[in-house]
């Protein structure tokens, strides 16, 4: 085998005339040998013009999606401290959970074309149409337009990145930023200059600004890949790398240095720490709690690292069951074989050479980034797998042609036979979860892949059957994803828990099996008023429900025997008592009066709040005169109320109603300096996982001082008209 057959495309031939011109563009992006950079370019654009069309197509139908994220993008498209600060309300009480370089573009474009859905998730759309175009350059650079375009089309077929990249969650930017540190790391491991390991770090730094210590996990494969392939002697690749580490310092460091150094009393509290403290954040809640499960604030404890919790069982198969496997596991075994195939074929190869470091870089990304999701205990959903995607896409796209390349040897048909055999059989395993979604589509990806295996074992010498076999090939491996991903773009997906695909069955806890705000229709949690209309499906798990429910409106407290989660009706597994605010479990039925976490005025802890325009009028009304127009529990209501009022709203204890922001001394100021001017009834959250209960004693001081008004099914108070005993 001869390096030429593995790497860049030779000169360019004269292409064979009417129909032989369409079987030599074939062989050439197959082969990467008669084309050149004209003839690749429509089939480049034509790949970025479909992403585009489809992460662009409807992309309002979500609303706001996650109104967390949407309401603090609105808070900083009006003021630039939220902005700088990343707050979820422009009168600056507290952040959001994470750091803000995502809102920041959002924030953006809300300032440019006005607040909408669409102003919003556009961004997101764009990255993902950049992050397909960098994985087909990453790819090209040392592999034919046919690895490329393959490449390209995986991850843009992949059903989570079609989800992520049509929503507001920091995970679109992140994986951009990822993706971006590869492709500066493989230029520099191609010229040795430390211009491109710098620019490597910077991605990675503004990473951490995106999602914290989650960016960190794909350096040591960037290290290892430019420690081993660079071309420069090998102290001088240790003070690159050293460089490139200082990179990362600076361009995440400036804003935490902002934030650890500007004092409490100048700035918003630290939304998801204790102690309003962004390293207490970094390194606790979101950072070794999500391993340990000890995340001190969180709706709940998890598990343990080699055991299950209420985020589902642990384990080295995790992401191939339940729900997890349809949302980024289609082509994982078939990513991991090709990467090993790779390292093989490549193993006589000089140190230097960037194709070896492109496989160290995406499969170090892949295997580090699925074990640490695999086992990690805390908090997990199904959409933090779209950090595997361009990882599997480079892999499959340059693994799958190498493979080819050596097809004239039998081991290597036999093996791509298997591999698409497995690929047919593990996609119809997939699809079979998916009970009443398109049932028969699991028998035509299997009858494909079986066609194509026969294909694969022939060593085919006419160039029409190569490509027949070729097509074949591409159809039955991405067929499923790619139905998958079709109708994850055509639904509407909002809440905090959102899932890619048709619902599925599923045992994987609470966040799993479509969880809170899940698209696609389905009754999901709605306090004080009947019916919910917001989320989708709740898995069983926690005594959330496993088919749906309703949390009946008005005031009470709920007793059953099926469990629900505060009140709402759902399948679970111990029996108990709900009330307002607390957790009820059970066996087999149940009622509830205040659904969710929470209760009262209309929102649940993941599912957000259902505002009325009645009530969205009387917010907005006088809204100039206070600093904020309401206070409410938990970010999720606070957040609806100021969407559809576009007046700040202070979210009392953070996202979890459990961070101690405002103390109750603080909120009694506020009230006093006229600051607020209605508290909206939501009960409290509690003290889950060992937050704070500052929520409950504000509640319970506003409901002893103040009168409550009922406006269309939700409770005020008028924190403006105190009782005549409290005045006295």
């Amino acid at each position: 085998m001869t390096s030429s057959t593995l790497a860049r495309p030779a000169a360019a031939g004269r292409p064979a005339a009417d129909g032989g011109r369409i079987r030599s563009l074939g062989r050439s992006l197959i082969r990467g040998k008669a084309t050149n950079r004209v003839r690749e370019r429509p089939a480049m654009l034509g790949l970025l013009v479909v992403t585009a069309v489809a992460y662009l197509w409807n992309l309002s139908v979500s609303g706001y999606a996650n109104e967390f994220y949407s309401a603090a993008v609105q808070a900083g498209s009006q003021n630039w401290e939220a902005f700088l600060y990343g707050s979820s309300d422009a009168g600056n009480s507290i952040t959001v959970d994470k750091p803000p370089a995502s809102l920041w573009i959002m924030a953006l474009s809300v300032r440019l074309f006005g607040l909408s859905s669409w102003s919003i998730l556009l961004p997101e759309a764009l990255m993902g149409v950049l992050t397909v175009a960098l994985v087909y350059v990453i790819v090209r650079r040392h592999f034919s337009p046919g690895a490329a375009l393959l490449a390209g089309g995986v991850l843009a077929s992949t059903p989570v990145a079609a989800l992520m990249f049509r929503f507001n969650n920091p995970d679109a930017l992140l994986v951009l930023l990822l993706t971006a540190s590869v492709y500066f790391t493989l230029r520099a491991i191609e010229s040795g200059k430390l211009k491109w390991l710098l620019l490597a770090g910077a991605m990675v730094g503004f990473g951490f600004l995106t999602k914290q210590l989650q960016a960190f996990v794909i350096l040591p494969p960037l290290a290892v890949a430019y420690a081993w392939a660079s071309p420069v002697k090998f102290g001088k690749r240790l003070l690159h790398l050293l460089g490139a580490l200082a990179a990362v310092i600076v361009s995440a460091g400036w804003w935490v240095a902002l934030v650890e150094l500007v004092p409490a009393s100048m700035r918003p509290y630290v939304g998801g720490s204790q102690n309003n403290d962004f390293l207490e954040l970094t390194f606790g809640y979101n950072g070794f709690g999500r391993l340990t499960g000890a995340e001190t604030g969180s709706v709940t404890g998890g598990g343990t690292a080699l055991g299950g919790g209420q985020w589902g069982a642990t384990g080295i198969t995790r992401l191939l069951d339940g729900e997890f496997g349809g949302q980024i596991a289609w082509l994982i075994p078939a990513a991991l074989v090709l990467m090993l195939v790779s390292f093989v074929l490549l193993r006589r190869q000089r140190r230097t050479d960037a194709r070896r470091a492109l496989f160290i870089m995406f499969g170090g990304w892949l295997v580090l980034t699925g074990l640490l999701f695999s086992f990690m205990a805390g908090i997990f959903h199904a959409y933090y797998t779209v950090a595997l995607a361009p990882a599997v896409a480079g892999l499959v796209g340059a693994g799958a042609i190498m493979l080819w390349n050596t097809r004239r040897y039998l081991w290597a048909r036999l093996l791509s036979a298997a591999l698409i055999l497995t690929t047919g059989i593990w996609a119809f395993a997939l699809l079979t979860r998916a009970t009443d979604w398109l049932p028969w589509l699991k028998f035509v990806v299997l009858v494909l892949s079986i066609v194509a295996a026969g294909l694969l074992v022939m060593r085919w010498r006419l160039p029409s059957l190569r490509i027949t076999t070729v097509v074949v090939t591409l159809v039955a491996a991405l067929l499923a994803p790619t139905a998958y991903t079709l109708q994850t773009i055509s639904t509407g997906h909002t809440g905090s828990i959102v899932t890619a695909g048709p619902a599925v069955a599923s045992s994987t806890g609470f966040g799993g099996g479509g969880g809170f705000g899940r698209g696609g229709g389905g009754t999901g949690i709605r306090q004080g008023g009947g019916a919910a209309t917001r989320g989708g499906t709740p898995p069983a798990g926690l005594g959330q429900p496993a088919a749906g429910g309703q949390g009946a409106g008005g005031t009470g407290t709920g007793t059953g025997t099926t469990g629900g989660a505060n009140g709402v009706a759902g399948a679970g597994t111990t029996g108990g008592t709900g009330t307002t605010g607390g957790l009820g479990t059970g066996s087999t039925g149940g009622a509830g009066t205040r659904g969710g976490f929470g209760g009262g005025g209309g929102g649940g802890l993941l599912g957000g709040a259902t505002v009325s325009s009645q009530v969205s009028a009387l917010l907005a009304a006088d809204a100039a005169s206070y600093t904020w127009a309401a206070a409410a529990v938990g970010s999720q209501n606070a957040a609806s109320y100021q969407l559809a009022s576009q007046a700040a709203v202070m979210p009392i204890g953070g996202f979890n109603g459990s961070d101690p922001s405002p103390t109750l001394e603080q909120f009694e100021l506020y009230v006093a300096q006229g600051k607020i001017h209605y508290f909206i009834s939501s009960g409290s959250i509690g003290t889950p996982n060992g937050g704070s209960s500052v929520s409950s004693e504000i509640s319970s001081w506003v409901t002893s001082h103040f009168t409550a008004q009922t406006v269309d099914g939700t409770t005020l108070y008028d924190l403006t008209s105190p009782t005549a005993a409290a005045t006295s």
